[in-house]
């Protein structure tokens, strides 16, 4: 069967984040005011073909950790895109 799986990666707390810090400066001047601790990160769609959807997401947890992530600088976590 056919997954849709999501793959977030953000940086480890700790780790200097410039694009969130950017974002963050930004913020009140396009009029978004009381947002804090901004965190940048990539989003991967993907669909996996496996025998169940545990199975479907620990392919793409070990994908996160082999190819999509940086393991020492940065958090992958998958998840479901089923819409339900």
């Amino acid at each position: 069967m056919n997954y849709p799986i999501i793959v977030d990666v953000t940086l480890r707390e700790g780790i200097a984040d410039p694009e969130g810090a950017t974002i963050e400066r930004a913020l009140p001047a396009l009029g978004f005011n009381g947002i804090s601790h901004v965190r940048a990160g990539k989003s991967f769609r993907m669909n996996i073909d496996a025998e169940d959807e545990s199975s479907a997401l620990a392919i793409a947890a070990a994908l996160a950790q082999r190819l999509l992530s940086n393991p020492v600088i940065e958090n992958a976590t998958a998840r479901s895109a089923a819409k339900g």
